[in-house]
């Protein structure tokens, strides 16, 4: 894979490839027919994780042990050419093994009388249609009015086989296995399906005719829930089994920075026509924006900045006159707009006009790619399965009750266009959605729906969504030496699961060599884990000739018996292994020490000979190293050593880096198999909500406070989303003399939140992010900061949490003058002090049984909350 995959992309792809090798195994020695999921939220990354299956199918994985199978051969299914296109393009940016041979759009004249194994072919529900070239000649069942005779000797124009015959080919082909991909499986088959594409994924899925049913559908969606039921009503016979779902969660997602974090609702106050003055509101903002990255490119040395994009959503029957009122809107706000830069994507594909101005169509898959396109008009067509990451504004002239319409388009334009947050920079972080045709009511709804409190197929986690946006910057009314402690604080990156310390010495070096920071750091690297390795050889010497032996013997067993007894006779014997045998030990010695490292130390060990014999010993004496756990379990430590060292060395330099060369050496280090402390980054700016919704769906000013690090031009911070004893705990603290500033951390991984990540006992990864910090005046006149954590015991993650801070307070306590959580417990504000010892102790001790976070704030242990 061309790209390092994300923690919950990597499991998922884990749990996809397991389930389809489960599936394989059930079709190929039984004839089990099966379909498996992968539901996962818009912006996940559902490509590439399918891209990473498809290509350990094909090749097999080394890393994650999964084999090739060379029967396979992959049908992705999607509702429209344009989405192939769009995904297969994707798939092969991700892929550095799938190439555009093996990715195939399937266009008349295709004759194949079978799929080719090892190949990505893709078809859509009009190439499947009754009157597509590739199915002219099929026998459609379901049409009384055909000569069937007839129709089933005739072969399509140029063609020896229909699309149809060749799938039915394939799937009785013993040396092939079909796998079927069903994009957007959440459209399924049922009665809201348009007819023609609910009956073509039905007959793939269930068979028809003289086509039987496909032995291995794999839906991939957003919401699987409609997949679910569509394959058990295709299942009437029982014939097919499903198997588990792949699930990633959606806070994974919204944490890792790949989709943005806010939603800004303009919407209208009073009743009224105000088309006009928000359409201008939508041009000022994509102006804005323009300015915002290209100012964000020339600080950061990026030749081509981000081309934002205003999407313009019409209702399904929209007065051409009222769009081209709204195009010149948006030209007179931006002229420097060039008149190419508007474009469709409607229906009908070619020229529209409206009002005044001709607009050309581009195809959706085209307009992430080109942007000298910056309005894009579109209906609903683009509201499932395409993105582009560039659509930072959308005007929509739906009316109110199309709620859902807009939700849907909405959702394809979360993504970040750098794949990353922009640090410090929430507007660069968020997209601007526009209603002119809304009101406050209709406007709750959609919050609610972009929130997910009534979607039960998204469990939150979604995007904050702001209706009263206010820029806040860091506050003037801060002390400096605020900031300068700012500057200090620790914070911990999230331990890879997939971590291997080689792989971040590699990709620390390379990255070091890149920068100009060290350079020959990749010929260091070799030359001290070569090093390593000989020092570690003289130390396990005697462990390693034991293995040597290993290596070298092939065990085995005989059976016998005779046709006097029915006794079978077992027995062990033992030869010799082969060139073969050891050159295979030698390559999982590579994934145990690394491969580039493992050949550097083989050359060493070969030194000037030359001769075969030479080489297979020195493998052999590799794999054997490699056999000896306690010399790995060293291995690890001491290249990880490395990796922190050359850290600690470079770290002030890496801060003058730019924010992607940051990005990039923060995900290098993340590749440890422990949490490491890195550099927080100061917030350069954030958007404050100064309104909100209360619970009838009325707008009113949201509660502000003083003395926060980002504030308006007012002084003030926006506090929309305490509760009442959050509140008041947020007031004690304020109110002490010594208060000098507190910081709302945002809940998420990023440079500018104070982020704590452990492992638990079971080695399972956690990660929080305390609600405040606060900076006071000490007895000696310095600034010293205390994180202060009110959370509800109730909630599942409360223990998990408390074990967080203890072990975040055990390593790193003598840096704040308090670590505290707290809880409501009976209308009683209770508090644990994790700087107390014997407090730690209790909270390690509940965590470790299982215990309630409650039955701690309950004990002798916690106290009374008095602000100290």
């Amino acid at each position: 894979m061309k790209y390092t995959l994300k923690d919950y992309q990597h499991e998922a792809y884990v749990q996809v490839r397991d389930k389809l090798d489960d599936a394989l195994l059930k079709w190929q020695s039984a004839g089990q027919r099966t379909s498996l999921s992968l539901t996962a939220p818009t912006g996940a990354g559902k490509t590439v994780m399918a891209a990473a299956v498809i290509e350990s199918l094909f090749f097999g994985d080394p890393v994650d042990d999964y084999e090739e199978d060379p029967s396979a051969v992959v049908l992705w299914f999607s509702d429209s050419p344009s989405l192939n296109e769009q995904t297969r393009q994707r798939l092969a940016e991700a892929s550095d093994r799938l190439n555009y041979r093996d990715l195939v759009m399937v266009r008349p004249p295709f004759s194949q009388p079978t799929l080719e194994p090892g190949k990505v072919y893709f078809l859509n529900t009009q190439q499947l249609g009754k009157n597509s070239l590739l199915t002219r000649g099929h026998v459609d069942t379901d049409d009384e009015n055909q000569i069937e005779e007839l129709r089933a000797q005739a072969a399509p124009d140029l063609q020896g086989h229909t699309i149809w015959q060749t799938i039915a080919n394939t799937i009785a082909d013993p040396n092939l296995t079909l796998v079927m991909v069903l994009d957007e499986a959440h459209r399924g088959f049922n009665t809201r399906t348009p007819k023609e594409r609910g009956t073509i994924v039905r007959r793939l899925v269930s068979g028809h005719a003289d086509v039987p049913a496909v032995p291995i559908v794999w839906g991939i969606s957003a919401t699987i829930d409609r997949f679910r039921a569509a394959m058990n009503e295709a299942n009437a016979d029982q014939s097919r089994r499903a198997l588990d779902d792949a699930v990633v969660d959606p806070r994974q997602v919204q944490e890792s920075g790949l989709v943005k974090d806010t939603v800004v609702l303009d919407i209208p106050e009073e009743t009224g026509d105000f088309d006009t003055v928000l359409v201008r509101r939508a041009a000022r903002k994509l102006r804005q924006s323009t300015q915002d990255w290209e100012k964000y490119a020339r600080t950061q040395g990026i030749s081509e900045p981000v081309r934002p994009l205003l999407v313009m959503q019409l209702p399904n029957d929209p007065d051409p006159d009222h769009v081209g009122a709204a195009i010149s809107t948006i030209f007179d706000e931006f002229p420097a707009l060039d008149h190419t830069a508007v474009r469709h994507v409607l229906g009908e594909h070619s020229t529209r006009t409206f009002g005044a101005w001709d607009v050309d169509w581009i195809e959706p898959e085209r307009v992430q790619t080109t942007p000298s396109v910056r309005v894009l008009i579109a209906k609903d067509a683009i509201s499932t399965g395409w993105d582009c990451p560039r659509a930072e504004v959308m005007v929509s002239f739906r009316p109110a009750k199309d709620q859902t319409y807009v939700h849907q388009l909405l959702g394809r334009l979360v993504r970040n266009p750098l794949a990353r947050r922009v640090p410090g920079n929430e507007w660069l972080n968020s997209v601007e959605c526009i209603l002119p045709r809304f009101d406050r009511t209709a406007a709750g709804k959609v919050v609610k729906l972009i929130t997910g409190k009534e979607n039960p197929d998204d469990p939150g986690a979604g995007p904050d969504v702001v209706l009263d946006p206010q820029d806040l910057e860091p506050n003037t009314a801060v002390p400096a030496d605020v900031w300068e402690c700012w500057d200090g604080l620790p914070t911990l990156t999230i331990p890879q699961r997939t971590a291997r310390p080689h792989v971040r010495l590699k990709d620390l070096a390379l990255a070091l060599s890149r920068d100009q920071l060290r350079p020959g750091a990749v010929a260091g690297a070799t030359a001290q884990t070569t090093s390593i390795l000989n020092n570690l050889a003289t130390q396990y010497a005697e462990q390693i000739e034991a293995k040597i032996e290993e290596v070298w013997a092939m065990q085995g067993q005989s059976v016998g018996g005779t046709t006097r007894s029915s006794r079978i006779e077992y027995a062990q014997f033992t030869e010799r292994a082969d060139r073969r045998a050891v050159e295979a030990a030698y390559q999982a010695a590579k994934k145990a020490f690394g491969g580039d490292f493992t050949s550097a130390y083989l050359e060493h060990l070969i030194g000037d000979e030359e001769d075969d014999d030479a080489e297979l010993d020195a493998m052999a004496r590799i794999a054997a190293m490699s056999r000896v756990p306690p010399l790995r379990d060293r291995y690890d430590a001491e290249t990880e050593g490395l990796s922190d060292h050359w850290f600690d060395e470079y770290g002030p330099e890496l801060t003058t880096l730019d924010d992607d060369r940051q990005a990039a050496y923060e995900e290098i280090r993340a590749l440890s198999t422990q949490p490491k402390r890195t550099q927080l980054g100061r917030p350069r700016n954030r958007i404050g909500d100064f309104k909100v919704l209360d619970d009838q769906g009325h707008e009113k000013p949201a509660p502000v406070r003083e003395k926060h690090l980002m504030a308006n031009a007012d002084g003030l911070f926006p506090v929309t989303k305490l509760n009442d004893w959050e509140m008041d705990v947020l007031d004690a603290e304020l109110a002490k003399s010594t208060t000098l500033a507190w910081y709302r951390n945002p809940p998420r991984q990023a440079t500018d939140s104070v982020g704590i990540s452990y492992r638990g006992p079971r080695g399972d990864l956690h990660t929080m992010h305390p609600d405040f910090v606060f900076f006071e005046r000490g007895a000696d006149g310095e600034v010293v900061p205390s994180i202060i954590d009110p959370h509800g015991h109730h909630l599942g993650d409360a223990i998990t949490k408390l074990e967080a801070l203890r072990q975040f307070s055990r390593d790193y306590g003598d840096e704040f003058n308090r670590i505290e959580a707290l809880t409501q417990l009976r209308g009683v504000p209770k508090v644990l002090d994790l700087k107390d010892e014997a407090v730690r102790v209790a909270v390690k001790q509940a965590y470790e049984e299982g215990n309630a976070a409650e039955e701690l704030y309950a004990s002798d242990v916690a106290a009374d909350y008095r602000p100290g």
